[in-house]
């Protein structure tokens, strides 16, 4: 007996090394996983699972983890992360289907996309939905009107900016389901992204940034957890008013990826781990995020229901448009619209009253769930072009307020009918100020928007226009569309002709039961 407790004390020292084998210590195990920055906060933790499982959890926290694209350049190989552990993995599984077919996933704990509103800005938005929950129409309503400023991670960069990205978009959509490529369009988000003062490539750099420049920005676009722990951490003069937007959020869940399928044994350990009760009470508490486990009672704060759960794009040409449509934050300039307006003889009574009224709808005065995405907003340029037999006038007004929507409402409501419709005359005036735009700030995207009831019988023929905008600069061709809004009389024929020229798409006003509203709802010169 004395030889065979030897025999095992020498086989110990031998493996010590590599196995950590003394006494009765649990043989320990280290996990290389790639982690995203969100999962930091847990660091705490770990010593307890290494205690309790013998896993060692060696954390390399990188910036786009998040966004699938290191996670993607690891792949099945690994590159010497052998698990994954992110806020959200659903970029990764869009865009890289073939590396995460049959990849195992665990979700450890939940927390929602929400809005964190400083008292003032939460008392004005609501005021403007007494009663209910402000929606994210409300939110980007308030955004275009400059009453609502907020910071929102990079959505390129960071899976909480791309959530919320996610779910103002189906939001705009309007459809309750998953995001089409047909309900990506950028006129949706023009309004709420003006709305953005701060931006960050990470969830940590956000709120740094937002509790050291209290004036720039009085809202915040992130997870549930991070705004928590903003209030409970003493750096705010008041704590946000947290918003649950009305028609929903998009909920991370923090999975655990396998990526190395010979590690398995020591992944099972640690799900098992992370997913008993006991710790997921320790994680709520920690993290304040929400128990993945039903059977964990929430607390405090968390107990306020999560809201309705939108669905993430299947699509990955749906999410590279929405990417691409939204554009870079921290870089934008706001984007020039020339109205082409009709106001030959045929135009006045009841269609120049729709006409009056789609543009105060677009001045805010449109209440509806699409409404606030497709509004007039803070910083926009607006030149409206009004033309009968001829050019009658034209009028630039850049938004700043609501003084400057009301001289918009002016130059709409003015008399001053043609007697004829000079169509592709306007329509080339209209690109000589969009040329001159261009030339003069390259970087503001400058659109044309044309609206005419009649056919043309006034100034130059379409073939004549065509002769002119081809002698045109190749940049002004290549960035300078034209949107025609079809309505009463008008050849949509040939304005589906000057919209397929020129780049861009027609809008009938009169199809399926529409209004002059609505067409200019659906496209304000843009794709």
């Amino acid at each position: 007996m004395r030889r065979r407790r030897l025999g095992i004390l020498t086989l110990c020292l031998a493996l010590a090394v590599t196995a950590g084998c003394s006494g009765g210590d649990r043989e320990r195990t280290i996990l290389r996983v790639l982690a995203g920055p969100d999962l930091a906060v847990l660091e705490p933790l770990l010593d307890e699972l290494r205690s309790e499982t013998g896993v060692e959890l060696d954390m390399d926290y990188q910036a786009d983890a998040d966004t699938g694209e290191a996670l993607a350049a690891t792949g099945h190989d690994s590159g010497g992360h052998e698990a994954a552990w992110l806020s959200t993995d659903r970029s990764f599984q869009l865009r890289h289907k073939a590396t995460a077919r049959g990849m195992l996933r665990t979700p450890t704990m939940l927390s929602p996309v929400v809005v964190g509103l400083r008292p003032e800005a939460a008392r004005a938005l609501r005021a403007k939905s007494p009663g209910s929950a402000p929606s994210w129409s409300d939110i980007a309503d308030a955004a275009a009107a400059g009453t609502v400023r907020f910071g929102m991670a990079d959505p390129r960069r960071t899976g909480a900016g791309l959530a919320a990205l996610v779910g103002v978009a189906t939001a705009a959509a309007g459809t309750g389901g998953a995001l089409r490529e047909d309900d990506v369009s950028c006129d949706r988000l023009r309004g709420f992204r003006s709305g953005q003062r701060i931006t960050a490539a990470s969830t940590h750099d956000l709120l740094d940034d937002f509790a050291d420049h209290p004036g720039t920005a009085n809202a915040l676009i992130t997870y549930e957890s991070d705004l928590l722990a903003l209030n409970s951490g003493g750096r705010l003069k008041d704590e946000l008013e947290i918003v649950r937007p009305a028609d929903g959020t998009v909920l991370a869940d923090f999975p655990l990826l396998l990526l190395d399928p010979g590690r398995r044994a020591a992944y099972d350990k640690v799900v098992e781990w992370l997913r008993r009760d006991s710790v997921q009470e320790k994680i709520m508490r920690t993290a304040l995020r929400r128990p993945v486990n039903p059977s964990v009672a929430r607390e405090g704060q968390l107990r306020a229901p999560a809201g309705n759960a939108l669905y993430f794009p299947d699509r990955p040409g749906v999410l590279e448009r929405l990417l691409d449509d939204y554009g870079d934050p921290g870089h934008r300039v706001a984007d020039q619209v020339v109205f082409l307006l009709d106001f030959s003889g045929s135009m006045r009574g009841a269609r120049m009253a729709e006409l009056r009224k789609a543009f105060a709808d677009l001045s805010g005065a449109d209440s509806s769930a699409t409404g606030g995405f497709a509004r007039f907003y803070q910083g926009e340029r607006l030149t409206v072009v009004r033309f009968g037999g001829k050019v009658l006038e034209e009028r630039t007004v850049t938004v700043r307020g609501q003084r400057d929507l009301r001289t918009l409402a002016d130059i709409v409501a003015r008399g001053g009918y043609g007697d004829a419709t000079a169509v592709w005359t306007a329509l080339d005036h209209g690109y000589r100020t969009a040329s001159s735009a261009v030339a003069d700030e390259p970087e503001r995207a400058v659109s044309i928007v044309l609206m005419t009831d009649g056919e043309n019988n006034a100034g130059i023929a379409y073939e004549e226009f065509v002769r002119r905008y081809e002698a045109r600069s190749a940049e002004t061709r290549a960035v300078v569309h034209t949107y025609p809004v079809h309505f009463g009389e008008a050849d949509a024929g040939a304005l589906r002709r000057a919209a397929a020229k020129t780049g861009g798409r027609m809008v009938d006003a009169d199809a399926r039961g529409s209004s002059l509203s609505e067409a200019f709802k659906e496209i304000r010169g843009c794709r």
